[in-house]
């Protein structure tokens, strides 16, 4: 959808998986009947224990807003989302493109991507002071996609970034760069999905000249990279071997497809029947991910925990280390689709989605300009989300008690576009006047607006609401005074009926970077008269002080 947010991304079209999965993972809305014997200080890996021993810390609350460098191998052919799960699908502008560019994928896979990508423009500093200036107070990187390659250092995988690709350690690199900027650091792993995700490979085209001849992953081992750039590695650890891989005897392109989304394409949170050692090491993986790094934030693109206890004892390590590290576990992990219990242990991450109210617990909604991974045609097309939707969503977002975590795609090299820099300027210019007021530090009102705009709330949402108006209205606190955020420009007097003389005494109000606002206050409401909208003027924001507001 041109200029507005995405409707289903990629994961939307995976069959039954996310009903199935709605409350959490298999095995992960239960609650422990009684807690694992544990340390004193310490947390042991069961849901009471989690619960009752995590807070989650002000500074989220205080942040806001975040920045996400959802970077990878996927990005370097520059043609969106999944790009590694399609390019093993006929018929895929994915496929299509890897044929043509790299060769068909029986023998030229996604370890081809992996040895093109270079990141070789990358420039960690200049990218976290440019989101810094944009007015993110954390920023997250990713460490692993459903690609299984880890973008770290890695004990426990030789498929990683230092080994391969970049062979630098970017993980290092992105935090030293927020450390420095006097950002919060956290790093998403979705890992854990690798094992189903990757089964694509492990198939075949089902008609045409390589009908039946299966694809790369099927029949690459150690022995095959001798003499090659990835000499040593076995690709079974990438691919994760034939867990569900499709049957011979398909012999439709259509039917391939079907196939895959009535198994591999389930989004499934359990251990692998037939490989339970891929837990086993992703459980590896995030722990030395934590214990290298530290983290102040880690993502997992879950559905409640994966892998059952493995899930839970990652979640218990990670508050553990913090405690060791500052004396209390004040960091958070997010994941998705909790029950009202799970979300006393974990901040839930509501992805490219609404919230209805104010939520009493923190959360996050996470959510991109464009595709996760980045998109050429996005920039041709001009298609990006604007900055003023982003206000807009960040606006909304915070009045409900959220925190919005924004992706920037970058491209293959590491850098970003003419195009995303444009809104990247929108975006700051808006939070240099509006942030430290509005945003950073700020908290609900007792409600937290109004207007005639009905959004569609839940997990990947967002692109089936209307536009905002005028008539939308956001509510924050902050030091004592009440701010009214009008998501689109009026173009006349606005009255904002939650504002009438019943909620409180308006004594004065001002426009955000401009001056004195003409208003008129009764028993209906408050009216006010903001001035023409300035050249690039977006979702303007009025300081509004008076007795009984707050």
């Amino acid at each position: 959808m041109a200029g507005g947010w995405l409707g289903a991304s990629r994961r939307g079209v995976l069959g039954g998986g996310l009903a199935a999965l709605a409350v959490g993972g298999a095995g992960q809305a239960r609650v422990a009947a009684g807690g694992h014997p544990a340390r004193p200080g310490t947390l042991a890996p069961d849901w009471q224990s989690l619960a009752a021993g995590y807070q989650v810390p002000a500074w989220f609350r205080e942040a806001r807003f975040g920045i996400w460098a959802h970077w990878g191998p996927q990005c370097q052919p520059e043609r969106g989302d999944w790009y590694g799960r399609s390019m093993y699908i006929p018929g895929t502008p994915a496929y299509q493109h890897q044929v043509a560019t790299y060769g068909h994928p029986t023998a030229h896979g996604f370890i081809d991507v992996i040895g093109d990508w270079r990141g070789e423009h990358w420039d960690p500093d200049f990218l976290v002071q440019r989101y810094k200036a944009a007015g993110a107070r954390y920023f997250m990187a990713m460490a692993c996609h459903h690609d299984n390659l880890d973008l770290f250092t890695s004990d426990h995988h030789g498929w990683n970034s230092t080994r391969v690709g970049p062979k630098r350690d970017l993980i290092a690199g992105w935090e030293k760069a927020a450390r420095g900027a006097g950002l919060k650091f956290g790093v998403s792993n979705h890992a854990s999905h690798a094992w189903h995700w990757w089964q694509t490979a492990y198939g075949y085209d089902a008609q045409g000249p390589h009908a039946g001849q299966r694809y790369d992953a099927w029949h690459l081992r150690r022995e095959h990279g001798q003499g090659t750039w990835w000499q040593g590695l076995d690709p079974q650890a990438l691919y994760t071997g034939p867990n569900m891989a499709p049957p011979d005897g398909i012999t439709s392109d259509a039917a391939m497809d079907k196939w895959h989304q009535a198994n591999d394409g389930q989004w499934l949170e359990t251990v692998p029947p037939r490989n339970p050692a891929f837990a086993a090491r992703w459980l590896a993986r995030q722990k030395n991910l934590v214990e290298r790094y530290r983290p102040d934030v880690v993502y997992f693109d879950d559905y409640g925990l994966p892998f059952d206890h493995y899930g839970l004892e990652a979640a218990a390590h990670f508050y553990n280390q913090a405690t060791a590290w500052h004396g209390s576990p004040d960091v958070v992990l997010t994941a998705k689709r909790l029950s009202d219990y799970q979300q006393r242990a974990v901040v839930e991450d509501v992805e490219r989605g609404f919230a209805a109210d104010i939520r009493p617990r923190p959360w996050q909604t996470c959510t991109c300009i464009g595709d996760w991974h980045y998109n050429r045609d996005r920039f041709a097309q001009k298609s990006y989300v604007p900055a003023h939707q982003v206000i807009q969503r960040l606006v909304d977002v915070v009045s409900k008690n959220g925190n919005l975590l924004l992706s920037i795609p970058l491209r293959g090299d590491g850098t970003y576009d003419a195009e995303e820099s444009k809104i990247l300027d929108g975006i700051t210019a808006w939070m240099a006047v509006h942030g430290d007021a509005m945003i950073h530090g700020s908290r609900p009102w007792r409600r937290y607006g109004e207007g005639p705009t009905k959004l569609d709330t839940g997990i990947m949402a967002e692109g089936k609401s209307g536009p905002f108006t005028a008539q939308d209205i956001r509510f924050t606190t902050k030091h004592g005074a009440l701010f009214a955020a009008m998501l689109e420009w009026p173009d006349a007097p606005v009255r904002i009926a939650s504002l009438g003389q019943q909620a409180g005494q308006v004594a004065s109000a001002r426009l955000l970077g401009g001056g004195p606002v003409p208003f008129r206050q009764d028993a209906d409401g408050l009216v006010l008269t903001l001035p023409p909208r300035p050249e690039g003027g977006m979702v303007p924001v009025v300081q509004l002080d008076g007795a009984g507001l707050i």
